[in-house]
């Protein structure tokens, strides 16, 4: 466990698996949470390749610095990239950590071999944004935390299991009310649908439920590059939820891509 500094601001990773021909593996939290989120994915894949587990600026023990926003968290990745000499890596992203990837992956196509996005929402523009101005609002005011605790609360489902949700709510509330503020409204102005077209490498999606806005099928058919998964009995945090679902995905993906 180690940090880097970019232009004085001090990012947190975790490095690990060192020593494999096979492509690594950089590994993005979502909002408000941190890099021991993806723990399971971690101890799975680093055995066999390299894998890389970041906390975002604002993140985790990562500096409080701005911009708080899903393109600079992608310029930050790009950066590390170069940084830590991790060549080409599947970069693999959990609910806004997913729209990172996938940012990174447009912007930065020579950078990275693939993304994967796990429950997160691909719309078009800022149409998220408009519709919930006054969530925005709310999580900017005073009242801010029991905003956060409501949304929160809905993230988990009736099979996930009580004590690792509150492990996970504890995390989140903790984030600074800047960094929740900027950042939620960052995703919700995201234009998902144009970043996920306008990739050039292989990207995986994958849903805890059919439908809405965690759900990319409606883009599979001018987005030949795009692949869609859906698991089965978890909510938003599938990745800790049913691991075993989300491991054998990747690991058919990355198959896929290399």
């Amino acid at each position: 466990m180690t940090f880097i500094e970019r232009d004085g601001v001090k990012l947190f990773y975790e490095d690990t698996g060192r020593g494999s021909d096979l492509a690594p593996l950089l590994l993005v939290h979502g909002w408000t949470c941190f890099h021991g989120h993806f723990a399971p994915q971690a101890e799975h894949f680093a055995p066999g390749r390299r894998v890389v587990s970041v906390d975002l600026r604002g993140h985790g023990q990562s500096d409080v610095v701005g911009p708080f926003g899903v393109e600079t968290f992608a310029d930050d990745l790009a950066w590390l990239c170069g940084a830590l000499a991790l060549a080409r890596p599947v970069v693999v992203g959990h609910s806004m950590g997913g729209m990172v990837a996938v940012q990174l992956a447009a912007t930065h196509p020579e950078l990275v071999r693939a993304a994967v996005a796990l429950d997160s929402p691909f719309t078009a523009g800022s149409s998220m944004a408009d519709g919930l101005a006054a969530l925005i609002a709310a999580i900017r005011g005073p009242d801010h935390l029991a905003v956060r605790t409501n949304m929160i609360d809905g993230m988990f489902g009736p099979h996930d299991d009580s004590e690792r949700a509150k492990e996970i709510a504890a995390v989140m509330l903790a984030a600074p009310q800047q960094v929740t503020a900027d950042a939620i409204e960052s995703v919700l102005g995201w234009d998902g649908e144009g970043a996920v077209r306008a990739c050039a490498v292989p990207v995986l999606t994958v849903h805890a439920a059919a439908g809405g806005p965690m759900d990319a099928s409606r883009l599979c058919v001018d987005c030949p590059q795009l692949t869609v998964g859906q698991t089965v009995g978890s909510g938003h945090f599938i990745q800790l939820e049913v691991p075993d679902q989300v491991n054998a995905m990747l690991e058919r993906f990355l198959t896929m891509v290399g």
